[in-house]
């Protein structure tokens, strides 16, 4: 008896040993979870003719399945002057891919007990009280009336994108107007200044609309990420890296880059009027290399696509990885379903933090229902697929990207590959 009982011990274990290891990305064959080799080399031709056309500077792609690492390529430059070639390793600016990032830091707060999702703003960040809506506005002098909003603002609705904050810089003219007539940023920021004096600026400025009308993209990340400090007592670069960069492995994902990091930026490219590309030389895309205090939490990082394809694992895990438990199973749940109920997102939906594929929209490309994703404004674009155990990023880093249907052609080569 007893050995039997020592015997299914060692089984256990190895079973327990087993599991932690399917929760981490190695690099695998791709025959191991059911594809196709020679599909996956489509990707290849699909990424090099991008290059070789000159409509790319260079392109990182990256797939997992069931954790399996199956593809793991780069293309063209890294600086496209002066022929630098790009590799697997090189940082991109995520952009908008940090605000994943900034949901699931403030999800881990709402775990703790913190603070409700249907919490008022104001509650936290007082700026935000008695809201205002434009009612009505001269584009003259940028000057507008506003009247009471119907209802606060809540954590919700900044998940959701539904609170009625617009864009600085890419919104509406309305509001970029007014956003930049009180200093507001677009979250790529050089100079020093402080994250939580502009997010107090901007609960005193009017909302577009009223809270929960639509879905409209803005700065609500940023209030995220401020929200995360005022609760946290941490400044929010801090908090991602001890809490979630450096439990998750990531060691290259970084508001602004370390000295030994910088010359691993990836350029960013542009087309001249010949459609000829070349570096974008503005200092508007230099902000990584700078020793910056302005923590983004809409759109402030940088990373890799290894590191991108780890915090993707963690959710597609079900908020573990590597045996460390970031987030529970029903908060990714929570997460990744919808949450903006009738509102349109053309024929998908948005969660917590996530574009969230339905039924419909899964006519498109294939891409499972239920998986969840986005992109960034260098034309980076990142999903994971909980049906098919999923993992997919192409990051390029351009300015006034032309050629979007490579992104949609790459959504394509993934699925084509899958052999089961």
């Amino acid at each position: 008896m007893k050995k039997v009982l020592v015997l299914l011990a060692g089984v256990l274990l190895l079973a327990s040993c087993t599991g932690n290891e399917t929760q981490v990305l190695l690099p695998g064959s791709p025959e191991s979870v059911k594809v196709s080799p020679e599909r996956l080399a489509r990707i290849d031709r699909v990424l090099q003719q991008a290059v070789d056309s000159g409509w790319v500077a260079g392109a990182a792609a990256f797939m997992a399945r069931d954790s399996k690492i199956v593809y793991d390529k780069a293309f063209g430059y890294s600086d496209v002057e002066a022929k630098t070639p790009l590799a697997t390793e090189n940082i991109f600016r995520i952009a908008s891919q940090t605000k994943a990032i900034t949901s699931v830091a403030v999800m881990m707060l709402f775990e703790e007990g913190r603070f409700l999702l249907d919490d008022p703003i104001s509650k936290y960040i007082p700026e935000f009280s008695r809201p205002g809506v434009v009612d009505k506005y001269n584009p003259a002098d940028t000057s507008y009336t506003t009247i009471p909003a119907e209802r606060e603002v809540t954590i919700r609705d900044l998940l959701t994108h539904t609170s009625g904050i617009d864009y600085a810089g890419i919104g509406s003219s309305m509001m970029n107007a007014i956003y930049a007539k009180a200093g507001i940023p677009t979250g790529f920021v050089s100079e020093k200044i402080n994250l939580g004096e502009k997010i107090r600026a901007l609960g005193k400025l009017p909302l577009a609309h009223n809270p929960g009308e639509r879905f409209t993209y803005g700065l609500n990340t940023d209030v995220l990420g401020y929200l995360v400090e005022v609760v946290s007592g941490e400044s929010f670069d801090v908090y991602l890296k001890n809490h979630l960069f450096e439990p998750l492995g990531m060691d290259d994902t970084w508001f602004y880059l370390p000295e030994p990091k910088k010359e691993r930026l990836v350029k960013v490219a542009a087309e001249d009027s010949g459609h000829r590309l070349g570096n974008f030389s503005n200092d508007f895309v230099n902000y990584p290399l700078v020793d910056g205090t302005y923590f983004s939490g809409g759109a402030g990082l940088s990373s890799t696509t290894r590191d991108y394809g780890i915090f993707l694992q963690m959710l597609l895990n079900k908020g573990e990885y590597n045996g460390k438990r970031i987030l529970a199973r029903r908060t990714v749940d929570l997460m990744t379903c919808n949450q903006i109920g009738e509102l349109s997102l053309g024929a998908d939906k948005f969660g917590l933090g996530f574009q969230v594929t339905t039924e419909e929209g899964q006519k498109r490309y294939g891409i499972s229902e239920g998986s969840f994703g986005w992109g960034g404004y260098f034309a980076t674009i990142y999903w994971a697929d909980p049906q098919e155990k999923i993992v997919a990023l192409l990051f390029f880093q351009h300015m006034g990207f032309n050629h979007g249907e490579i992104h949609e052609k790459f959504r394509t080569m993934v699925y084509q590959s899958l052999s089961d």
